[in-house]
């Protein structure tokens, strides 16, 4: 079949569920694997080569650099190739880049691969993230269910790595074993690749419509304005989740955790963000304002302050459900901002504003945390910092209000 050549209506609602669980495996390579397995990593790699907590930080600090980058070339991008397109393209690059770190041990050209599959995995959620939203357009009721899927892949991303990364650093011979890790890793991605190709092809004929002159203003992209606390408040969730998701596998150690309990720990947090595309569908749908996005910010920093409290293994444990089950929905709710206050040839503009701002948050909150762990407050301080980033960007979002029709 061509691409030029819509997909029946009745094909889409017939595979839809299908789709969405397919196209999920580009969330879970571009942040469940590509960006969040790091966190497994961060310990042994640490304890390898010397690093600081702020160079262990750095590492994710420019992936989310690169990720801004990538986010800020996709709108560019989309104008020359297809979503499917770039969405494919951009699997294989993180997959190589992932697969490069394992061949390095000095800082410099980790933190370069670090960069380029940060570049590559915006390519992969931004496109992902802009078809599983025409996706969802087709089947109105039940498109917060569709992009909760889409966005709750990056829980299968983590889930594997909990068990695959301690699982080959056990096993993996020489003297840095953690590089056997990183290929391991790059091999996952190749499976969820090759998964990725299904989803592209049939949701190529989803073209955004052209914008129609006497309905909708000539424009190249979405107005920023009347999204500044939206924006803002995202921005604030990168700043704040990020330093949970890098530092809290090495908090645990430090706090004497067994290797099984932080593999159930991260396993159990990555099946609660699959989990949480059924959890907060029917609010993604409701919400048209800055609602979910403020009280999902707000969940989360609860979630992230309770590892710095105390050392408790049932409250450590409630943190990590807590925070897998809301986190990714944060993303989620902004995708449902942009399809409930824009027409549709505006979305990919749209989802890219936010995916700038997220990547712009996320460069700062890991070195932050980084260096505030080295100080006498250690990585429990940094998580301090992190919900307290966390509870003003719920506030911003509150003040968030739907657009006029």
């Amino acid at each position: 079949m061509s691409h030029d050549v819509p997909v029946p209506s009745s094909a889409l609602l017939r595979n839809g569920l299908w789709l969405a669980v397919a196209l999920s495996m580009g969330a879970a390579v571009s942040l469940g694997i590509t960006r969040f397995a790091y966190a497994l990593l961060l310990p042994p790699m640490r304890e390898d080569l010397s690093w600081s907590y702020t160079l262990a930080g750095a590492m994710n600090t420019v992936n989310a650099l690169g990720y801004l980058l990538g986010a800020l070339a996709t709108p560019m991008l989309l104008r020359r190739f297809s979503p499917g397109t770039l969405l494919v393209a951009g699997s294989v690059l993180a997959t190589v880049f992932m697969g490069l770190c394992g061949f390095f041990v000095d800082a410099v050209p980790l933190l370069v691969q670090r960069l380029l599959a940060g570049v590559a995995s915006a390519l992969v959620f931004v496109c992902g993230g802009l078809l599983a939203a025409r996706l969802g357009a087709q089947q109105p009721g039940r498109s917060g269910l569709l992009l909760g899927l889409y966005y709750g892949g990056t829980g299968w991303g983590i889930s594997l790595s909990a068990v695959l990364v301690p699982a080959v650093l056990a096993a993996a011979p020489g003297p840095h074993p953690w590089a056997w890790a990183w290929w391991a890793l790059a091999l996952a991605c190749v499976a969820a690749t090759v998964v990725l190709l299904w989803p592209a092809r049939a949701l190529q004929a989803l073209a955004a419509p052209a914008v129609v002159a006497s309905a909708q203003p000539a424009t190249s992209g979405m107005r920023w304005a009347p999204f500044a606390p939206a924006l803002l408040g995202y921005g604030l969730f990168g700043v704040g989740y990020i330093g949970y998701m890098t530092f809290v596998v090495a908090l645990l150690r430090e706090q004497g955790a067994s290797g099984t309990a932080v593999t159930w720990f991260y396993a159990l947090l990555g099946l609660a963000v699959v989990l949480s595309s059924r959890i907060w569908a029917g609010l993604l749908d409701r919400s048209r304002g800055g609602q979910a996005l403020a009280l999902l910010n707000g969940l989360l920093g609860v979630a992230t302050v309770l590892p710095a409290l105390t050392s408790a293994w049932p409250v450590v444990l409630a943190s990590g459900l807590m925070f897998g089950a809301v986190f990714l929905s944060v993303v989620a709710s902004t995708t449902a901002l942009v399809r409930h206050n824009l027409p549709q040839a505006l979305w990919a503009s749209g989802i890219s504003a936010f995916t700038i701002v997220f990547a712009a948050g996320q460069i700062v909150g890991p070195t932050v945390v980084g260096w505030i762990a080295d100080g006498p407050g250690g990585l429990a301080r940094g998580l301090v910092f992190s919900a307290c980033a966390l509870w003003v960007g719920a506030l911003v979002a509150s003040r968030q209000k739907p657009l006029a029709a």
